[in-house]
């Protein structure tokens, strides 16, 4: 489970980097208090999650072993050419002023859910739920002893023995908390910088390592061979 956790945790976290949703967080902050914006993130995220995980569990169930990596390295990709071709939050943003009257939290929550149905980071968490990385971590295992021994002492063992609840917790919590995390360091990074992110550059990270992790996602089987 630590290893699914820990996937989700790092790839939504990444994904939203200068991400609509981010953007999204640093106005609500400039409204609400920090502490509403982030329960109100963490409420919506969680509900949009925890059946996005489930529904990718489901599909991926009926996917071929040995064609799950290049479904899923072929989302990747796309993701991080979704990254790098940017978002905006006009009507997110028409949301918020909607739902300013429901009070603090839900006036966060209810544009958050709404900026998450259909967003890259629900189809990513389906995508990881789906198929969390075993390839990967069957060249980590094998990448030597060390390796194997430090993942070992952390509990990290191949996904696919993982049990269902496992994988399906494993997957909503890292990526619900992931997105919290990334929110947080945007709001935070925002109020120094004057609300200002580096989008430019941090879409190019986040699109690159995309690409990198889903390419690495559909050779990872050849080469723990």
């Amino acid at each position: 489970m630590l290893y699914v956790f820990a996937v989700s945790l790092i790839l939504v976290m990444i994904g939203e980097l200068a991400d609509k949703s981010q953007l999204l967080a640093l106005v609500l902050a400039t409204r609400y208090g920090v502490w509403q914006v982030l329960l109100g993130i963490l409420s919506a995220t969680f509900v949009v999650h925890f059946f996005s995980a489930g529904f990718g569990q489901l599909v991926g169930g009926f996917i071929p072993v040995g064609v799950m990596p290049w479904v899923s390295g072929v989302l990747f990709v796309f993701f991080g050419l979704w990254t790098l071709r940017g978002d905006s939050i006009d009507d997110e943003e028409e949301s918020v002023d909607h739902g300013a009257r429901l009070g603090p939290v839900l006036a966060v929550a209810v544009p958050f859910f709404l900026a998450e149905l259909g967003d890259k980071t629900q189809i990513m968490t389906i995508t990881i739920a789906a198929d969390p990385g075993g390839a990967l971590l069957s060249v980590l295992k094998n990448s030597g002893p060390s390796v194997s021994r430090a993942l070992a002492a952390l509990g990290i063992e191949s996904s696919g023995t993982l049990a269902p609840s496992a994988r399906f917790w494993g997957v909503t919590l890292g990526s619900t908390l992931g997105m919290v995390i990334a929110d947080a360091l945007a709001i935070g990074i925002g109020r120094v910088l004057g609300a200002r992110l580096p989008e430019r550059l941090l879409t190019r990270i986040s699109g690159a390592v995309f690409i990198g992790f889903g390419v690495l996602t559909m050779v990872a089987p050849y080469l723990a061979e």
